[in-house]
Order: C-alpha cells, then sequence, then structure tokens
C-alpha cells in the first residue's frame, strides 16, 4: 500500500457537520490518502472566555461539529475502514471548559432526574503551551494554578451509519462518533465498519487533553489541525469501534447503563484475541479477565463508552490485526 495523495481540508462554519449520515461528501479519499483537516472544538469557538456561557453563545443542536464526511473510494458496506491518526496540533493557543447545568457525571440530568438545583455554569479558560507540551489549569475560585501534560485526542470520529438513518455527532454508537476516549490519539489507528458507500468518514471534538471517563461532560476543548491516513479493508466487518496502537488492542462498546458498554467491550475483545492468536474462547476470557484493561471514555453522553485494552505483548504470537494495516499506515506517516 503506498500513499496515493494528500487531501488538505479547512471548512467553513457553515460546513461543519452535526450529524453522521444525512450529509453529502465535502472531498473524496482513496484508500492510502492523507488527510490534513481542521477541526473546531465541541462550542464551534464561540466560548472563548469566562463571560462565554454556553447556555447563552451557543445554540442547541449546533454543539459537537465535526469536519466531513469525507467519502472514501471503495469502501463499501462490509468493508473496515481503518484510519490513523498521525498528528494533532492544537490549532490556538487556548482551550476551554466548563459546566453545565443538568450535564454532567456528578449532578442531576433529564435522566436522573433529583429535586436538587443544578450546578452552576462555569468556564475555565486554559493556556496551552505546544514547546513546554502543557496545558495549565487555573482555579477560578481558589488560588491554584498547575501544568497537566499536552496530551491532544479526538473526541469524535466515526462513519455514516447504516439503515438510512443521521446521528447526531454527541451519540457514540456502532458507526464510531463521540467516543470521548483519550486513546485516539496520534499513533493510533481506529478501525469502523463501513455501513454506507463511500464511509462517509467524519471527526472533531478536538481535547487538548481529557481525563478517563470526562467526568463533568467536558474536556479542555480545543480546534486543532489533524493528520491522518485511511485505508480500506475489503470485506472484513468490524462491528465495534476497534482500537490499535504499537502496544496495545482496544475495543470499545456504547451503551446505558455503564455495565452493558462495558460486557459489549470486553465481549468484543475475547472474541477478537482469540482470533487473532488461535486461544480458546474461555482462555481468552481467562487472560484478559487478569491482564486487561477497562478505561472509561465518558460517562455523560447519551451513550457510555468504555474500553477493553490488553497489551499485545502478553498474547502467544497473534496474528497481525487486519493484516499489519496499523504498521503499514505508521511507515506511511514517517518522514521521508
Amino acid at each position: 500500500m503506498t500513499v496515493v495523495d494528500t487531501i488538505v481540508y479547512r471548512p467553513a462554519r457553515d460546513e461543519l457537520a452535526y450529524t453522521f449520515g444525512g450529509r453529502m461528501p465535502v472531498a473524496h479519499l482513496r484508500s492510502g490518502d492523507m488527510l490534513e483537516v481542521f477541526t473546531e472544538d465541541c462550542f464551534g469557538g464561540r466560548v472563548r472566555g469566562p463571560a462565554d456561557l454556553p447556555s447563552q453563545v451557543c445554540q442547541m443542536p449546533y454543539l459537537n461539529p465535526v469536519s466531513g464526511p469525507f467519502f472514501v473510494e471503495d469502501a463499501e458496506p462490509g468493508d473496515t475502514l481503518a484510519v490513523h491518526i498521525m498528528s494533532i496540533t492544537p490549532a490556538r493557543e487556548w482551550g476551554v471548559s466548563s459546566t453545565f447545568p443538568h450535564f454532567g457525571a456528578l449532578t442531576s440530568t433529564s435522566h436522573t432526574a433529583t429535586l436538587q438545583p443544578p450546578l452552576e455554569e462555569r468556564v475555565w479558560v486554559y493556556g496551552i503551551d505546544r514547546a513546554a507540551g502543557t496545558v495549565r489549569f487555573r482555579a477560578t475560585e481558589t488560588d491554584h494554578n498547575v501544568d497537566l501534560p499536552l496530551e491532544p485526542m479526538i473526541g469524535t470520529i466515526g462513519v455514516a451509519p447504516g439503515g438510512f438513518e443521521a446521528r447526531a455527532t454527541i451519540v457514540p454508537d456502532t458507526h464510531g462518533g463521540n467516543l470521548d476516549t483519550p486513546l485516539v490519539r496520534a499513533g493510533t489507528t481506529a478501525y469502523l465498519g463501513v455501513n454506507v458507500h463511500g464511509a462517509m468518514l467524519a471527526l472533531g471534538d478536538g481535547h487538548a487533553r481529557q481525563g478517563e471517563g470526562e467526568a463533568c461532560g467536558v474536556g479542555v476543548e480545543i480546534a486543532t489541525v489533524t493528520t491522518l491516513a485511511v485505508e480500506v479493508i475489503k470485506k472484513t466487518p468490524t462491528v465495534w469501534p476497534r482500537l490499535e496502537t504499537d502496544t496495545d488492542l482496544a475495543s470499545t462498546g456504547c451503551a446505558r447503563p455503564l455495565e452493558d458498554a462495558y460486557r459489549i467491550a470486553h465481549t468484543d475483545l475475547v472474541g477478537w484475541t482469540a482470533e487473532l492468536t488461535g486461544m480458546d474462547t474461555l482462555d481468552a476470557y481467562q487472560l484478559i479477565s487478569q491482564a486487561g484493561r477497562a478505561p472509561i471514555g465518558n460517562v455523560c453522553d447519551p451513550s457510555y463508552t468504555v474500553l477493553a485494552m490488553v497489551d499485545t505483548a502478553l498474547l502467544p504470537g497473534p496474528s497481525p490485526a487486519y493484516g499489519g494495516v496499523h504498521a503499514r499506515l505508521r511507515r506511511a506517516a514517517e518522514p521521508r
């Protein structure tokens, strides 16, 4: 597989998308192409300081925009689209986070209604030092500042769902969407099952960093310039999004309640591990039970995201996942 072309795409504000599915493509890619794309933050760039309360400057449903969709030639239902994240660069020197009334893991919500008053709406502004690789937290009501590692990630990435559906970008499901896991970072390959002709890849919702679980529901939200490479894996379905790094395999599950997301992810990882290694299913289950990890993506979106991960060094000589596409795309991303 060789890189065919590099596509550069920077959307105008009115070209941003708020659904997966139901949109015409903004550009065409071929298997092996690289894409450099500007993505806006989850607020569409409208929250820039403490006075810009999201409820006042943003309007539903125009939240969590994505850039795309990108039509990938030769991608058909039943295939898998491999997306290798080559780099994620903050597009501005700042990021923002916030609390919302009736949103987040530690407040009453529409799904868990109580008589307690809603949380105060508040905005935090984080300075980003790209040279130092840090993100500065500044408390708003107490005297505390601390530098946190800059660890850029893409919160929302996916393809069009099947069945003529259009899904809001805030929803994670089998098509991908708002997974909100820090594992979608530079060096990771995402595997997305193709549901429609052309796959219709889209991405956005960059974070300068995010804790596991995204407890308040908002990471350090940033605009990004993200570079990625794509490859179509023919006649190989992928039911739930999967992720691969140089050292780990991960399956994702998205559902409510949280334990169902956990079950989905671990069922998929046990089956994937058995397939790659030839292990008996219960042996794979036992190994994942003792050696696996289960980081949480988010516990605030319409569906929750849980990952099941395992270190590939612990597996008995696994066959390369998807025929070694991760290594191929990683090599393609290396400087010549």
